[in-house]
């Protein structure tokens, strides 16, 4: 066999296969009569995106998904793709601008669209290009673009749809609205962050008595320009005689009536609450019940507008500041709180958002959400883990409308046209349509505008799983020029096997996809979806860039190579738990991909041609194999019938650590130690082999390019270990009472070893041991492996016998129904090691004492993150395992 260079290169192997793959079109995927099918489509980073490690740990997950299932011989297509982005790429693209001292609007809409697409194409495939570093196996021919022309025209095929439905509509409402973006944003758009504000009592004068007054609690005083009524609670007595007179807005000097509603809550503040009708969702559900006037008190960007008097053009908080000293100075503040309070930030820059009563489009929900409910009720689509089940069904059982409008102007234009002429008519003007409309087709006139909002982002991402294949049309020709035929590419592979996302975009996207599926394929869009968990640090809190914690995949990937990465990452992430990571983790995968290859080499370096050429189950039937060589077998086939369980129930991390474990403990411990003399044994040859080959067949969805290097240097003939099936559990390989058999020696050794190490006998030294057993079954066992034991215990003899005896200066254990004596005249000093011992168990008390007393003290553990706590309970945890050790050997001491 050709002999494995001595030490592993990442940098050298991963962009070779990456290639290799790439030109051979390994990860293309066709309709194949006869074939099962397994579909993936990527959650579309932003074209704006550069990976993450959030990116990382989800497309190493789906790419295990794929390469896994595709080994399994499933016609295997992963989707690719990325998202326009619109809030986000147009941000960045006025950034670049404003370098140079312009605006958008100095460039106009249609100039400013060009530079998008300028930036799109210089930079957009960035994204792709570090995906592909990562090992992802995406069929790259397919990549869409959700603003490229073909999908374009799927979601003008959506937007008409439902419209001539009556789920679209315009109308005005309270929405959320960036004043930094100066655009809608849905509520998902807009999550809630914990701040520390105040509660502002003001006194509101009575028209007819102004010395008396309602004090009415309010966290955002500067909205009280805008407020149109007072309300009270019905059932409040301190409120009877107020309701129907008329109050003096302070500093405004409107006139409002105090009004009666069952919504206000008597306990907060004063019982008694402003309403503003046009900047609180609660206050214009109220403003529309009882008829009250709408006011308007704030420009796009939260500046006062004229509705606001004197406070014009001044920025909403620092209106706050002066509203409030000049009610201070007019008597009309009673008095300041401090107040814990939540409010919305815009997804993207983070701006406080302003609810805002705004002319916007809205898609109904509730029709929608009904099929995409029972779905997931009936198992037909399952989360996992299930907990996110619960989350799921409560959102889309309280469903609101969609707002899908954003005053941007990267996106797809609204698909909605006017014409002036009609409108001037009084005629509604109005036409929604699926291509340009040049002339009104009511009228003919050419005086005909689109609407100048564009479509929520999500609006286009909602179509993802069916519209990536060319949905609606009859073809689609992708990347390398193939012409695909749409209904035969969807009647395969749609409905997608499963989806992997993150949890805060379930109701963003994914509730949304379930929706779209059935709205215009009348199916599901996958079966499961699985809901990874939020990479952290390892202190917990999340990467940012302000925090200084950011983890950089691709320097991980430079200074330990993409298989450390995502080994590491996959094999400390329980399923759907969030992820605490620091550099040093990464080491474990590095270390493990060196074990993978010292092992290898140190198999090809001993390897006899020959063994490559045998059929392992009809040499394992004809063959007398030793006790070894049928456990490593049975454990392999028991640890492959495992990782099919692990996999198929999306637990990626018991998987990747079941592996783990199996080569490093199993193959290169035990099995690669004992058959080390007799190495050149036929029978040893071909087990050491077939357990290797398979290995890399198991590990590939994990380790892609080292499993692929190793794989050519065991099987040059064979091609691409992408080629090759997933191994078959041979069940009657599997033998549990084997397992048990050479479990008993591995226990035994173990402690043998254990007691070597806790007297600190040099492993060079042989000494001499003894096992008692009363039952002939477990002597018969113990003699038939005791060679095995000798060699690995460093053991210059063994005896077997029945009865325990007394043996001056010995160490004695338990394991089992086995006392286990080693023999230490001559080579240990019993009396000086008691001391040794004593003085351990004394320093081994004294550090849990001190750990004790520090988890004793309350202030510590309310005060300590809770992992710094944790880590010192389980730091105590094993203080107290080793004092109890420690003991042990002290006690088996004579």
């Amino acid at each position: 066999m050709i002999e494995l260079p001595s030490r592993y290169n990442p940098q050298e192997t991963e962009d070779k296969w990456y290639q290799e793959w790439e030109e051979k079109k390994r990860f293309a995927a066709r309709p194949v009569s006869g074939k099962t099918p397994y579909t993936i489509v990527i959650p579309p980073p932003n074209v704006t995106g550069i990976l993450h490690m959030g990116h990382a740990l989800n497309n190493t997950i789906q790419d295990i998904l794929i390469r896994y299932h595709r080994a399994r011989g499933c016609e295997a297509l992963w989707m690719p793709g990325t998202d326009h982005a619109g809030i986000a790429t147009q941000n960045v693209v006025e950034r670049k601008l404003a370098k140079d001292g312009r605006k958008r609007q100095d460039l106009g809409r249609e100039k400013f669209i060009e530079e998008v697409w300028k930036w799109k194409e210089e930079y957009g495939s960035t994204i792709i290009r570090q995906l592909k570093k990562l090992g992802a196996s995406c069929d790259w021919d397919r990549t869409r673009f959700t603003m490229d022309d073909e999908y374009s025209d799927a979601v003008k095929e959506v937007f008409v749809r439902l419209y001539e439905k009556g789920l679209i509509y315009q109308g005005h409402r309270i929405i959320n609205w960036c004043p930094r973006c100066q655009t809608a944003l849905a509520d998902e758009e807009a999550p809630h962050h914990d701040l520390k504000g105040n509660l502002y009592y003001l006194k509101y004068p009575y028209k007819d008595d102004p010395d008396d007054f309602v004090v009415v609690a309010t966290t955002r005083p500067e909205t009280m320009l805008g407020d149109t009524a007072v309300a009270v609670n019905p059932k409040d007595r301190r409120y009877k005689k107020s309701i129907g007179r008329k109050l003096v807005l302070p500093l405004v000097n409107r006139e409002i009536e105090v009004i009666a509603d069952e919504s206000v809550d008597m306990k907060f503040g004063t019982g008694a609450v402003k309403i503003t009708p046009a900047h609180d969702p609660n206050d214009y559900v109220t403003g529309k019940k009882h008829d009250l006037e709408f006011v308007n008190i704030f420009h796009p960007d939260a500046r006062i507008n004229e509705n606001g008097g004197e406070y014009k053009d001044m920025d909403r908080f620092e209106a706050r500041e002066v509203i409030i000293e000049d009610l201070k100075e007019q008597g009309f503040l009673e008095k300041i709180e401090p107040h814990d309070l939540s409010a919305g930030h815009c997804y993207r820059c983070h701006t406080i958002i302003e609810p805002y009563l705004s002319k916007q489009w809205f898609v109904k929900m509730q029709p929608l959400s009904v099929p995409a409910t029972a779905a997931v009720k009936t198992g037909r689509i399952k989360f996992h883990p299930d907990r996110w089940t619960k989350v799921y069904l409560n959102w889309m059982e309280n469903i609101q409308d969609w707002c899908i409008s954003r005053q941007i102007w990267w996106g797809h234009r609204i698909p909605v046209y006017y014409c002036a002429d009609c409108r001037e008519k009084g005629k509604a003007g109005v036409h929604v349509s699926r291509t340009t409309v040049q002339k009104c087709p009511e009228c003919g006139s050419s005086r005909v505008t689109q609407d100048n909002d564009v479509l929520d982002t999500w609006f286009s991402s909602w179509l993802w799983p069916f519209a990536t294949f060319g949905w609606p049309k009859e073809t689609r020709t992708d990347n390398a020029g193939t012409v695909h035929n749409v209904a035969e590419d969807l009647g395969y592979f749609y409905p997608t096997s499963a989806l992997s996302t993150a949890s805060e975009i379930i109701f963003f996207w994914v509730a949304r996809m379930i929706m779209a599926g059935f709205e215009f394929m009348a199916d599901i869009p996958f079966k499961d979806v699985y809901i990874h968990g939020t990479v952290r640090d390892i202190e917990g809190r999340k990467m940012s860039k302000s925090l200084g914690n950011i983890i950089d995949p691709l320097e991980i990937i430079k200074e330990y190579g993409t298989d450390a990465l995502r080994f590491s990452l996959i094999s400390i992430t329980s399923q759907g738990q969030d992820v605490y990571l620091s550099k040093e983790r990464f080491e474990q995968g590095r270390n493990f991909a060196n074990k993978m290859w010292n092992a290898s080499r140190f198999v090809l370096m001993n390897l006899e041609p020959s063994a490559a050429k045998t059929d392992l189950c009809v040499f394992f039937k004809k063959e007398d194999l030793s006790l070894p060589n049928r456990w490593i077998l049975s454990r392999f086939y028991s640890t492959l019938k495992e990782l099919d369980t692990y996999l198929n129930s999306y637990r990626f991390n018991e998987a990747a650590n079941l592996l783990y474990h199996f080569f490093w403990h199993e193959f290169c411990d035990w099995y690669l130690e004992i058959i080390k003399p007799d190495i050149k044994d036929p029978r040893n040859q071909v087990v050491m082999y077939k357990i290797l080959e398979k290995y890399m067949r198991a590990m590939h969805p994990f380790m892609p390019f080292i499993t692929e290097e190793i794989w050519h240097y065991l099987a040059p003939e064979a091609g691409s270990i992408m080629d090759q099936p997933w191994p078959h559990v041979q069940g009657q390989i599997i033998d549990k009472k084997v397992e048990k058999q050479f479990d008993t020696a591995v226990n035994v050794i173990t402690a043998i070893r254990n007691m070597r190490s806790e007297l600190e006998i040099a492993p060079a030294q042989a000494v001499e041991a003894v096992i008692a057993n009363t039952s002939r079954q477990s002597r018969d066992l113990l003699t038939g492996i005791a060679p095995h034991i000798t060699f690995l215990a460093r053991l210059s003899r063994l005896a077997i016998q029945e009865k325990q005896q007394h043996h001056p200066s010995s160490v004695t254990t338990v394991v089992g129904d086995s006392h286990i004596s080693i023999l230490l005249e001559g080579i240990v000093d019993i009396d000086k090691e008691k001391k040794k011992l004593d003085a351990k168990i004394s320093r081994a008390q004294a550090d849990i004492k001190a750990k004790e007393n520090m988890l004793a003290n309350k202030a510590f553990v309310e005060r300590a993150k809770p992992e710094v706590v944790e880590n010192e309970r389980t730091k105590l945890s094993q203080l107290k395992e080793t004092l109890t050790k420690l003991q042990g050997v002290k006690h088996a001491l004579r």
